[in-house]
């Protein structure tokens, strides 16, 4: 049986990416304008957000509101819910999994590009304007250049950090404010406008709110 992304959590579901420096942000951002940012490691970040297939694989439960298709993004999980998934994921898997950093989810988001958005939305990513309101199978749309689908679009992804507004600073591994009462949500989603679903737009939840626009994908340490 070949290999679906989205079903299990094995090598073709995840893409190594290379460590590098980029430009992280945008004018139109202020709580993230345009800064240097080195990635001194590389990383391995799934193809995909997770699917409620892999959810209810290593959870056994179906917490998605957007439920009929196996293959949807799982969504309504709560930064707390996604720990005890990790947690639940390594022993399954004998792995470390963690979600990635702000700025390696933009990093990957980027896959080298520059400016707000490299392409035609419409084509690229799921969002308000052709959705229908809902959400759809990861990995319809194109994958990105460096082999990343949905990054744009289709769920709002939860990322490691907790949140403050970023500065004009250079950086090497940022890892978010030490202290904080919400984490950073990254992407846009089915329901937002094209300007979320650009690269550098950046949200803030309390990490105990569930919505139907909230998933996110893993970052495999080991």
């Amino acid at each position: 049986m070949p290999h679906v992304l989205g079903r299990g959590f094995g090598n073709e579901q995840f893409v190594r990416i290379e460590r590098g420096r980029f430009m992280m942000g945008s004018a139109l951002d202020a709580d993230n304008p345009p800064h240097e940012v080195t990635l001194s490691r590389d990383f391995w970040l799934q193809t995909t957000p997770v699917t409620q297939a892999q959810w209810k694989e290593v959870m056994g439960t179906e917490p998605s509101q957007f439920g009929g298709d196996d293959l949807r993004p799982v969504e309504h999980v709560s930064w707390d819910d996604i720990q005890d998934f990790l947690r639940a994921l390594a022993v399954a898997t004998g792995r470390a999994y963690r979600l990635p950093t702000d700025a390696e989810w933009e990093y990957a988001c980027r896959a080298g590009t520059t400016g707000d958005l490299k392409g035609d939305l419409d084509k690229l990513a799921w969002y308000k304007g052709n959705s229908g309101g809902t959400t759809q199978p990861v990995a319809t749309r194109p994958p990105n250049a460096w082999g990343l689908y949905d990054m744009h679009g289709l769920i709002c992804e939860w990322v490691q950090d907790q949140y403050s507004p970023l500065t004009t600073a250079r950086i090497t591994d940022p890892q978010g404010a030490p202290f904080g009462t919400t984490r950073v949500i990254r992407g846009g989603s089915w329901f937002n406008n094209a300007i979320i679903a650009r690269s550098a737009p950046r949200g803030s939840l309390n990490p105990t709110t569930r919505s139907n626009l909230n998933g996110f994908r893993l970052l495999r340490i080991t």
